[in-house]
């Protein structure tokens, strides 16, 4: 596993325990503001490993399909997730 993929899964892992944090601090009835923040945090952690991700989809997939001639592709795949991301 490259460092890429491990520091995006530790972000993953770290954002599946903050939400299950969160779960808990909605069912104790914790401030709302906590709770928000909680959630910010959370989604901090999504959109960094969602940035590794594609990182490594550019370096490797996109590089090994520049190599191949088959470039395009892989471009739209990356346009295409930027514009969903974009559009949050």
């Amino acid at each position: 596993m490259n460092e890429e993929r491990k520091k995006s899964l530790q972000s993953l892992k770290t954002a599946r325990g903050q939400i299950d944090g969160i779960v808990k601090m909605i069912e104790d009835e914790r401030y709302c503001m906590d709770i928000s923040n909680q959630i910010v945090a959370s989604q901090a952690l999504l959109k960094r490993a969602n940035l590794l991700i594609l990182k490594q989809h550019l370096n490797h997939c996109v590089t090994q399909a520049c190599l191949n001639g088959g470039s395009e592709e892989k471009i739209d795949e990356i346009m295409a997730i930027l514009e969903k991301a974009m559009s949050k």
